[in-house]
């Protein structure tokens, strides 16, 4: 495919609800779209970046600039049939990877399309529909977020997880497992902790947890070998997991027994699946996990939960979890059996709604 046209959009997307982690509270969704075009077919990607670099160190700024001055100008007028022919054009800017996931993205989207098949079945896809939990943020008390999560249990997700910070942690896991004790219960600390709050780990490894999230930074895959080391319960990597090389280390360290892929912070779905394959070669169990995407950035994600080694409820709740509208249609709903059906029209398998997306848009470039 020959990429004539390449759209960028900022786009802002009020949520139903802000969400608080041990990152601070959002209370929108801020995202770079980016839509290439050539040969008679569209596709479109997404970069779900927030405007302070808490999680990473990208932000919606750092990704227009990127995206507008350095990726854009290395896929204009060039014709790509691979995402890997992608990635290879991309390689000498350093890092930057959501900018990165969303110019591939929007090509793997395309190539789809001109092919007539489903981003899921071009990345190798082997299932139809896909288990989903549900993440809940900080609430202002237990017994809110024993309710937050009351709904959620009765349509049948089939994991929960809750984000803990210093001071919100301990409490609200007991809470949650004796509030639904015969439903699997992860934590996340976002890199909130250190080796200090060794005792804290031991207590959660006593509440039988299905796995605890990022405890300690993203460079500190010794400390997390130290504390898996101790833990029964698997420790998983999301921060720490930032691309294939960091996966390589952590498994060599035996940093975590589990890996939370996400699109963007890998570098694409070209990487994704590296790491998904790494994983499974070594064992390590691996779900998809989210970053408050519109349908754009959740259908990737979908297509990229249909893989193989994908064994573990993914971060993909619907869409009304966290917009009263939508940027897809359809948008994508949980089935009572808590699962996501994966699109099988060709491309991300949903249309974009342009009307709503121009909406949402505060920035745009055309090149």
């Amino acid at each position: 495919m020959k990429i004539e046209r390449v759209e960028m959009r900022h786009v802002r997307l009020p949520l139903r609800e802000p969400f608080e982690t041990s990152f601070g509270v959002e209370p929108h969704r801020s995202s770079l779209l980016v839509r290439v075009q050539g040969d008679g077919v569209e596709g479109w990607g997404e970069a779900p970046v927030a405007e302070f670099p808490g999680y990473g160190p990208e932000t919606a700024a750092t990704a227009w600039h990127v995206t507008e001055e350095f990726l854009v100008p290395r896929v204009i007028g060039r014709r790509f049939d691979s995402g890997t022919e992608m990635q290879l054009a991309l390689a000498p800017v350093r890092g930057h990877s959501f900018a990165k996931s969303a110019v591939e993205c929007a090509l793997q989207d395309a190539l789809a399309r001109s092919r007539r098949i489903s981003v899921a079945r071009l990345l190798g896809g082997v299932r139809d529909r896909v288990p989903v939990g549900v993440s809940l943020g900080v609430e202002a008390t237990l017994d809110a977020l024993v309710a937050r999560a009351r709904p959620f249990v009765e349509k049948g997700y089939r994991r929960l997880k809750i984000k803990i910070k210093p001071g919100w942690d301990r409490e609200p896991a007991l809470a949650m497992r004796r509030a639904y004790p015969d439903v699997p219960l992860m934590v996340d600390a976002n890199s909130a902790y250190s080796m200090s709050d060794v005792a804290l780990f031991d207590a959660l490894d006593a509440l039988g947890l299905l796995m605890i999230e990022q405890p300690f930074g993203h460079e500190d895959l010794v400390e997390h070998a130290d504390l898996q080391a101790r833990l029964k319960t698997p420790i998983c990597l999301d921060e720490s997991a930032a691309n294939v090389a960091a996966v390589r280390a952590a498994i060599r360290l035996r940093a975590g027994r589990i890996v939370n892929i996400k699109m963007g912070r890998v570098g694409g779905p070209t990487c994704a699946v590296r790491v998904h394959d790494l994983c499974r070669e070594a064992g390590i169990a691996v779900w998809c996990g989210g970053m408050l995407e519109t349908g754009i950035g959740r259908a990737h994600n979908v297509a990229l939960a249909s893989l193989p080694h994908f064994t573990l409820p993914a971060d993909l709740s619907e869409s009304a979890r966290y917009f009263h509208e939508d940027v897809v249609d359809p948008p994508f709903t949980v089935g009572a059996d808590g699962h996501v059906a994966v699109p099988t029209g060709p491309g991300i398998g949903v249309s974009v709604k342009l009307d709503f997306v121009e909406r949402i848009t505060t920035r745009k470039r055309d090149f």
